[in-house]
This record gives structure tokens, sequence and C-alpha cells, in this order.
């Protein structure tokens, strides 16, 4: 950990997480027109983010800050393969990682790593299946789009609400919180594909107001003091692949796991790569 990391991570420890969460809720659902057109000039001017991709570049047709930061894209500025075994970006954002999950542990950063069964809420069944297999890491940044979308289409089997702190998820923190995605609250929804099982993991963070997905709503919050599952069996959803899956109410991380021999990602998805929602990063084996 270098100085400059230490010092933006440590006092992360002592920080009251949920509670800094729940007053950011609160701002960024404002309505008063002054406040949320002021935030989100501001995050459009720091972090340039790009408007003319947005279906609703006029800013005052957005009620909230958390509606523009959830904004639509324009139809056709995104593509997703037709391949029948291509896999497609799940997000616009930055690869934190991707490789192969060793012995069902799951490579962070920096010498450090989490398991799979701690990542999906501790049951050693639900994490078997991805404890040889392979996993992506994708980093949403403040100028990103902020739904997250199938990288290929399945059948959701069961949805699991972990509990766990909100540290934040930018790289310094990632280098330096030992099992960083391992810790924060998140919700694991696991679908069973014609390549096998396959999890997409939505990682909370500091200021993450919380995490809906298409076919619940919103799952947190409220917090929550253990893990929370739902099973999907009779009229189970089924999602294809590049329809909307969930979003974040403000930014953070979606991990993907697939099982041992599905898929195989294309050779540039690699740290620190920016990807856009709908690319192709692997294929089926």
């Amino acid at each position: 950990m270098t100085i400059k990391e230490a010092l933006t991570t440590l006092p992360q420890y002592l920080l009251p997480h949920h509670f800094l969460s729940e007053v950011m809720s609160k701002l960024t659902h404002s309505e008063c027109k002054i406040w949320k057109n002021l935030f989100i000039k501001t995050v459009i001017n720091l972090y340039n983010v790009d408007m003319s991709e947005a279906k609703d570049h006029n800013l005052d047709r957005y009620a909230s800050f958390n509606q523009f930061f959830t904004r639509e894209l324009k139809e056709g500025v995104r593509s997703f393969p037709t391949a029948a075994n291509a896999v497609a970006c799940p997000a616009d954002g930055a690869v934190s990682q991707a490789g192969a999950i060793k012995e069902g542990q799951i490579f962070q950063a920096k010498g450090k790593s989490f398991s799979a069964v701690d990542l999906l809420g501790g049951d050693t069944v639900r994490a078997q299946p991805f404890s040889d297999g392979i996993f992506t890491t994708i980093y949403l940044s403040p100028k990103n789009y902020h739904r997250l979308h199938m990288p290929f289409t399945g059948t959701l089997r069961e949805m699991i609400h972990i509990p766990g702190r909100l540290f934040s998820v930018n790289t310094a923190t990632t280098n330096s919180v030992p099992g960083l995605f391992a810790r924060n609250e998140r919700v694991a929804c696991i679908f069973d594909t014609e390549a096998g099982p396959m999890a997409l993991v939505l990682v909370g963070a500091i200021f993450v107001s919380s995490i809906e997905t298409v076919w619940h709503g919103v799952v947190t919050p409220p917090t929550i003091a253990s893990v929370r599952e739902w099973q999907y069996q009779e009229n189970a959803p089924v999602l294809e692949r590049g329809q909307e899956m969930g979003r974040f109410n403000m930014g953070s991380t979606i991990i993907v796991l697939f099982g041992n021999d599905a898929i195989k990602w294309e050779d540039r998805l690699q740290a620190n790569q920016q990807v856009r929602l709908g690319e192709i990063i692997g294929k089926t084996q």
C-alpha cells in the first residue's frame, strides 16, 4: 500500500458507510430544481460526461440527480453481438481484473484475493460451479452509463442480497482493502445459460444509494443484518442477451462469473482496459 493509497483508504474504516449513503440517497433523489441541476452540471463538468449519447440531454427534464445518473442511452449508440456464442460486456466502464478462478479464489489486486464462496453469500453449493471458472470485474465511474445489461441469455435461478460494508471501489481502495468485493454489500444474481451457470454480482460502494433489478425493483436499501434469498422456479424470468437487468443508483462494480471451460475471454480483456456496453468480451468454448 502506497502512502497515497493509505491516506485514501484507512479513514474509510472509520466512516459510517450506510449513514453516509442514506444522506446521499436523499440528496440524489431531491427534486429541488436549483440543487439537482447544480449537482448534475458539476458531475458533467468534473467527469466529462458525454451527454450526446443520452436519450434526453435536457437537464430540466430530469426530476432528480438520480434520474440523470441512471439516464437511458439514445437508441443505436450501443449494439450487441448476434453470434450465438458471443458474450457481451454488461456495462460501460473499466476492467479491474479478469482471468481464471483458481481453487475458488478470485484475484482482486496486488496479491489480494477473495473466495467465490464469500462473494456469493457463504454457500459452498452455490459457489461450487464457479470454483475453477473465470471472472471479470468491471468498475463503473461517475461518467459512465449506470444501467447493467445481460452479457448472455439466461434464466434467473436465484437472487441473493448479502450485507456488508460500503468501502469505495476505486483503484486505491481495491489495491488496499483485503477481500473488498466480498466485504461490501452486494446483490448476486445466478442464471442458468446454455454455457452453464452465470453469476452477475452487483457490488455496492460508498454513496451507492441503492441497487435494483428489473424483475424485483429496489433490492437495497434497506440495510440488512443477514443474507436474504429469492428462489425462482415456476415462471422464472428469462432475460435475453442485451436486455437491461439492473442498475446502480450511484456507481459501483459488476462481477461476472462463469463455470469451468464455459467461456474464453477475449485476449484484450485485461486490467485497466476501457470497455463499452455490448462489445464482445468472450465466446463460449
